[in-house]
């Protein structure tokens, strides 16, 4: 898994910050967005074809890990 993080940077000189595949301004999220419109790998690798199927493997793993992390607050139910 380390090895499919390191193709992540985050740079504040690149993209305001937001995490990117390493040597490119493209950000993880607009990987992560365009396989959830059903967008397949294949199409994103003819589209942008300097990035490797594992660069989407790792944007994939990315938003896994923040996921995990992610905290959970129940909110109040709104009364009807």
């Amino acid at each position: 898994m380390d090895d499919l993080f390191k193709r992540i940077i985050i740079d504040p000189q690149i993209m305001v910050g937001k995490p990117v595949i390493r040597g490119t301004r493209i950000p993880v999220e607009l990987i992560v967005r365009m396989l959830g419109q059903g967008i397949s790998e294949s199409e994103i690798l003819k589209e942008y074809p300097h990035l490797e199927p594992d660069d989407i493997r790792a944007s994939l793993a990315y938003a896994a890990q923040l996921l995990a992390h992610e905290e959970v607050f129940s909110l109040p139910q709104a009364s009807t």
